[in-house]
């Protein structure tokens, strides 16, 4: 017998186990893993021709889980990652964290609307075009200069929590800072980029997450080069017309007065002006006259009163008659319906450039924001194609663009802790990371987070003089979504390049 033959049975002895087949997913398993989508991230490859450049690119699209300290998945976030081909790798080239706001939106406005090598097709000045929607490439995307990663928090896109009862744990401000704070950390990790430069982008409330996240990261080792806010809103007090709060009534006015020029209802004299220096006019009396007015309260009367009032009525367009029975203060909703109610239409929220038509005039509010209305078809139906189509991730989920997902009111904390603000958590940012800067996008025509309360925000935080210095601010001739305005997407892809070539620079 020869030595392996002998060496036969003890080799036998210790093999392994035949193995049994897996058994095959049962009709029910294959439903539900359909109805829920991927098991992994699905990779896909592409390329963006602009003129004579390639620009070669991976998107990893797929569920990061969120696990408790007993290891139980929670939740499970989805995202989208685009890394651009480079020699060496991607570790050391930019990566940018993107999310919206809402609370309660997807990551799909800045997704395809500005960042992405592929964006909705508008019409050249952002309105809606005609069905079906398509998607188009976009010579001003993002992905030239830093990889992205979109980021749907928990309760939208196909974010999940995976008990009902634990959506609450994420649905408010401090849980949201939790959540996608951990995605980040995660997302380092996995895909090996804690050697990246690191920059966060937010729009609208995703400005207030990114300012939190700068503040609450830093404290977890994660510190970033760039912060830039689209849109932004950090402290609420800016924004809230209740009872006593004088100061969104100040602060909307520069707005106000934009969108009446806008739509031709202010005084020769100032229609016969660029935009940017009626603005400089508005501003100082909203800051000053206007907003010492307010501050007197019942006790502004007579001649004092009525020369507000005549100023009021020429930078708003509004009548004197209808200012003196908002007692001087202008809501928002009832300035849209106002504006334009003698032609029987309201102009938009999110983008104070486009009209509507209400069912009556009469009413104090709108029926609905023709900006918004303008823009939630295209990319509904845009992305629902391209996730599907182009990224080859499957799902029947019902993908959250704004709204549904969210299963209860937004915690913000409690009346002694004030309004929502995250300008300190900035502030404490740039305390402890003296690289970082901060990139500031408004639109003039942006009635949601208008550009003057910005700047009051951003002039309240306390900033030491080298702190301010690291911060820029822009302003388009836009709304809310300043880049489905083709000019200005091209102006801002300029503005955050050049950002984030000064935020690289050693």
């Amino acid at each position: 017998m020869s030595p392996v033959a002998s060496l036969l049975p003890l080799l036998l002895l210790f093999a392994p186990a035949p193995q049994a087949p897996t058994p095959a997913a049962t009709p029910a398993e294959k439903a539900e893993r359909a109805w829920r989508g991927p098991a992994e991230p699905v990779v896909t490859r592409h390329e963006l021709k602009t003129g004579d450049k390639v620009l070669r690119y991976s998107v990893t699209t797929g569920l990061m889980p969120l696990r408790n300290e007993q290891g139980e998945v929670e939740a499970e976030i989805f995202f989208m990652a685009y890394v651009a081909d480079r020699p060496g790798g991607a570790a050391q080239r930019p990566l940018m964290f993107s999310f919206n706001g809402g609370p309660g939106s997807a990551s799909v406005w800045l997704h395809l609307g500005a960042l992405g090598p592929r964006r909705v097709k508008m019409q050249p000045d952002g309105a809606m075009p005609a069905p079906p929607y398509e998607l188009v490439d976009n010579p001003h995307n993002w992905l030239e200069f830093t990889d992205l990663v979109f980021i749907d928090p928990v309760g939208t896109g196909y974010s999940r929590a995976t008990r009902p009862e634990l959506g609450k744990k994420f649905w408010g401000l401090q849980g949201d800072l939790d959540s996608v704070g951990e995605f980040i950390r995660l997302y380092l990790g996995r895909h090996e980029r804690w050697a990246s430069p690191l920059f966060l982008v937010g729009e609208s409330y995703g400005t207030t997450r990114a300012a939190g996240l700068a503040g609450h990261l830093v404290e977890r080792g994660i510190a970033f080069n760039g912060v830039l806010l689209v849109s932004s809103i950090l402290n609420f007090q800016t924004a809230r017309f209740t009872k006593g709060n004088d100061l969104p009534y100040v602060l909307f006015l520069p707005t106000y007065t934009a969108t009446a020029w806008y739509h031709k209802q202010l005084p020769a004299d100032l229609q016969a002006k660029p935009v940017a220096e009626v603005l400089k006019e508005v501003r100082a009396f909203a800051e000053g006259d206007y907003q010492e007015a307010l501050a007197r309260g019942d006790r502004l009367q007579g001649d004092a009163r009525a020369a507000i009032r005549a100023q009021l009525a020429r930078f708003t367009g509004l009548s004197p008659a209808y200012l003196e029975e908002t007692d001087l203060r202008i809501q928002i909703q009832r300035f849209c319906k106002e504006l334009m109610r003698d032609e029987k239409r309201t102009v938009g929220r999110l983008d104070s450039r486009f009209q509507g038509i209400d069912a009556l005039a009469a009413t104090d509010t709108p029926d609905f924001d023709p900006s918004m209305a303008a823009i939630r078809p295209p990319y509904t139906a845009a992305f629902n194609d391209y996730v599907r189509r182009s990224l080859g991730y499957k799902s029947d989920l019902h993908y959250y663009i704004l709204g549904g997902g969210i299963g209860q009111p937004w915690d913000f904390g409690n009346a002694s802790q004030g309004f929502p603000d995250t300008s300190e958590a900035l502030r404490s940012a740039f305390s402890k990371n003296p690289s970082m800067r901060v990139f500031v996008a408004s639109g003039y025509y942006d009635l949601a987070t208008p550009f003057f309360a910005t700047e009051y925000t951003l002039a309240h935080m306390g900033l030491d003089p080298s702190q301010r210095a690291r911060i820029e601010t822009a302003e388009y001739e836009s709304g809310h979504m300043m880049y489905i305005h083709e000019q200005e997407l091209a102006d801002l892809r300029r503005d955050v390049e050049a950002f984030v070539k000064k935020a690289l620079a050693k």
